[in-house]
């Protein structure tokens, strides 16, 4: 029999490494798909995700677009959160400020994280926000009530692009998670509490 008919054994050993390399690999990029995902939206404005922005616009049309506001709180959350208006008509390029108001009706302060989208989905790109409470956590004590802005203007570009030059109304929308504090934190306030009544 010639070299050429015997089977090479098979090398177990490296089987097994390629797979535990493949799950591993696979479980971290399953931890990292939330992140990218929502990094990916806020850069390209994909799924209606305003965008973030450093600096005004230089451009303002004579042209007014309706902007509507749409609040939520998710289950589990004992906040109040609502719009300090329900809408406004800016022109498109103005600068604009709005207010949304959050009220914690819990016994204990808790910390929250807004998400958000626009719809249409495909306005998310021109939709640009300089100041927004939702960069950031916000923390409310019990029955503390916090009016928080949002600083935001719809980039002239919108009337251009085929798909968005005929929107007439935008939505923005937010929604409030509950964001627990991370354990460090939470010893820190207990210390500080527990001081403070010893005081």
């Amino acid at each position: 029999m010639t070299g050429e008919g015997k089977q090479r054994p098979r090398n177990n050993g490296a089987i097994l490494l390629m797979c535990l390399v493949f799950v591993v690999g696979m479980t971290g990029m399953s931890f990292a798909a939330v992140p990218l995902y929502r990094i990916f939206c806020q850069v390209t404005g994909y799924n209606g995700t305003a965008q973030q922005v450093d600096q005004y616009s230089s451009v303002v049309l004579d042209k007014r677009i309706k902007v509507t506001f749409d609040a939520n709180v998710a289950p589990g959350l004992d906040w109040e959160f609502k719009p300090v208006q329900p809408s406004v008509s800016p022109k498109i390029g103005e600068t604009v400020q709005v207010m949304f108001k959050a009220h914690n009706s819990s016994r204990e302060p808790v910390n929250g994280q807004a998400i958000f989208n626009v719809t249409p989905l495909q306005a998310g790109a021109y939709f640009n926000k300089v100041e927004c409470f939702c960069f950031t956590e916000t923390t409310l004590q019990p029955g503390e009530t916090l009016e928080m802005p949002v600083v935001f203007f719809v980039d002239p570009a919108i009337v251009e692009a085929e798909e968005t030059k005929d929107i007439r109304v935008l939505t923005l929308s937010y929604t409030f998670f509950e964001h627990e504090k991370p354990a460090s934190d939470q010893a820190a306030a207990l210390k500080t509490d527990t001081a403070g009544r010893k005081s």
